[in-house]
């Protein structure tokens, strides 16, 4: 099972590799006064992580949300 995980990880490196090599352009991303010039691949990889994390705060607020609802109450 280990040996699989290795080669998916691999091939997702890889496709990062492939992916960051061929998207060196670079681009300007503006939010109200902020404006950052940065590679393509770079900034596709600070909003990935960015969705992870806003991601895992959903799941966590909507997993306690749930918790406490389900939770029967103490007397």
């Amino acid at each position: 099972m280990r040996s699989i995980q290795a080669v998916i990880l691999l091939v997702f490196l890889a496709a990062i590799g492939v992916f960051a090599f061929q998207n060196r352009d670079v681009i300007t991303v503006r939010f109200s006064t902020w404006k950052i010039s940065e590679p393509v691949a770079f900034v596709t990889v600070v909003v990935y992580f960015l969705g992870m994390l806003s991601g895992w705060t959903v799941v966590a607020f909507v997993r306690g949300s749930f918790r406490r609802i389900t939770e029967h109450p103490r007397h």
